[in-house]
C-alpha cells in the first residue's frame, strides 16, 4: 500500500521518466540512423557491435541478457546491493552505497544504448524489455537518494515499480499499457493511484517533447502518417486532375437563347459553363435557370447567355486536393463544380459522383494488397 506524503515524490518521479524516456528514444534512434549510413558492412557490424558490447558488459555486469532477472528481481526483492556481484565495483564491499548508485545509474543511462547496438550489429533486441529494465533503475535511483537525504523515508520497491510504468509509458506511448502490465507482472495492484499519476506524467511530458513513440518515429521519418484519418489518407491520394470531367459543353456569353436551346437539345448534361473567347470561365448557366425563359420564343434572338448566366456556387482550382473539392461540393450542396487553372481558364467540372467512384476503387485496391 501507499502513504498519502509520498504523493510529491510520485509527482517528480513522473517528470524524470519523462525526461529519460526522451533520452532513450532519441539516442535509440540516433544509433539507428548512424548504423544506416553502412549499410553492406555486415560483418564489420558484428564485430564491432560484438566488441563495443562485450565492453559495456565488462563495466557494467548487469546490461548482460535482458535484465529482467539480473535486474528487476533484485530491485523488487530488495537485494539492490547484489547488482555489484561479478563487476568492478565489488571490490569496494556493499558498505559504500555510492559505488552501487554510480554502478546503477551508469547501468541505466548505458541499458538503451547495449541495446543500439545488439540492434544495430543484427542481434535481436527490442527497447521493450530495457525500458522496463532503465525504468526500474530509475525508480530505485530516485528513491534511494532521496531517502539518503534522511527527510523522508521511501519505499524504494514501490519506486522500482513505478520507474518501470514511467518509463514503459514514456517510451512505447501506451500508459494504459504500462499500467495494468506492470501492476499484473509485479503483482501491484496496490499501487494503482500512483502508477496513473506516474504514467500520466510521463506519456504526457514525453509526448510534448517526442511526438511519437519508439516504434513509430521511424516510420514517420519515413513519411507514414501514423495518425492520419484513413478516409483522409486515400482521398490525399487521388489526382484531381484525374477527377476532371471534361464533357460539359462550354456556351459563350454572347450566345443568344435561340442557339442555347439547340444546345439543351443535344446536351447529356443539364449544366453550362459559360466560357470566353480566351476560355475564362465567366459563370454558369443551368437548365433550372432558364427553364421558364425557354418557351419564350419572341426572345431567342435578343436574350443572350451573359444575362441568363450565375456564378458558380464556388470555383475549384487545379491545385486543390481532392478532399477539400469533396469539402466544397458537401458546402456547397453541389453536385459539381467548375474546375479552373491559376489563371482562371476552365478545365471542366468535377463531380461528387466522381471523387466518391474513385475512392471506392482505391478502397478495394488497398484492400487486395
Amino acid at each position: 500500500s501507499w502513504v498519502l506524503n509520498t504523493v510529491p515524490f510520485y509527482a517528480i518521479l513522473g517528470p524524470i521518466t519523462a525526461l529519460f524516456s526522451v533520452y532513450m528514444i532519441r539516442t535509440y534512434h540516433w544509433f539507428d540512423h548512424f548504423v544506416e549510413r553502412w549499410p553492406g558492412l555486415r560483418w564489420q557490424k558484428v564485430l564491432v557491435g560484438g566488441a563495443a558490447l562485450g565492453g559495456l558488459i565488462f563495466l557494467f555486469p548487469p546490461l548482460y541478457g535482458e535484465g529482467y532477472s539480473t535486474v528487476v528481481e533484485k530491485l523488487l526483492a530488495g537485494h539492490a546491493q547484489d547488482l555489484t556481484d561479478g563487476s568492478l565495483f565489488s571490490v569496494y564491499g556493499d558498505d559504500n552505497v555510492w559505488w552501487l548508485l554510480l554502478l546503477v545509474f551508469c547501468t541505466m543511462m548505458t541499458k538503451v544504448v547495449a541495446t543500439s547496438i545488439t540492434v544495430g550489429a543484427g542481434g535481436n533486441g527490442g527497447m521493450f524489455g530495457s525500458s522496463l529494465v532503465a525504468g526500474a533503475l530509475c525508480g530505485f535511483l530516485f528513491a534511494r537518494l532521496v531517502n539518503l537525504t534522511g527527510l523522508v523515508v521511501l519505499p524504494e520497491v514501490h519506486f522500482v515499480v513505478l520507474g518501470m510504468a514511467g518509463v514503459l509509458a514514456g517510451v512505447v506511448h501506451a500508459p494504459l499499457t504500462a499500467i495494468f502490465l506492470i501492476a499484473e507482472i509485479t503483482g501491484g495492484y496496490a499501487l494503482f493511484v500512483p502508477l496513473m499519476l506516474v504514467t500520466s506524467f510521463s506519456y504526457l511530458i514525453t509526448k510534448r517533447f517526442e511526438p511519437y513513440s519508439v516504434y513509430t518515429r521511424k516510420l514517420t521519418l519515413k513519411g507514414v502518417d501514423v495518425y492520419a484519418n484513413r478516409d483522409r489518407d486515400l482521398l490525399s491520394r487521388l489526382d484531381l486532375h484525374r477527377l476532371i470531367d471534361t464533357d460539359y459543353l462550354p456556351v459563350r456569353p454572347g450566345t443568344t437563347l435561340g442557339e442555347l436551346v439547340e444546345v439543351f437539345r443535344h446536351a447529356r448534361r443539364n449544366v453550362f459553363p459559360v466560357v470566353s473567347k480566351s476560355g475564362q470561365l465567366r459563370g454558369i448557366i443551368a437548365l433550372d435557370m432558364v427553364r421558364n425563359t425557354l418557351f419564350d420564343g419572341a426572345h431567342y434572338t435578343t436574350i443572350k447567355v451573359r444575362e441568363l448566366m450565375q456564378p458558380p456556387p464556388a470555383r475549384l482550382k487545379s491545385t486543390d486536393r481532392a478532399e477539400h473539392a469533396l469539402d466544397l461540393l458537401e458546402r456547397t450542396n453541389s453536385t459539381a463544380l467548375p474546375v479552373v487553372d491559376p489563371d482562371g481558364t476552365y478545365l471542366g467540372f468535377v463531380t461528387k459522383a466522381n471523387i466518391l467512384a474513385r475512392y471506392r476503387r482505391e478502397l478495394i485496391e488497398e484492400g487486395q494488397v
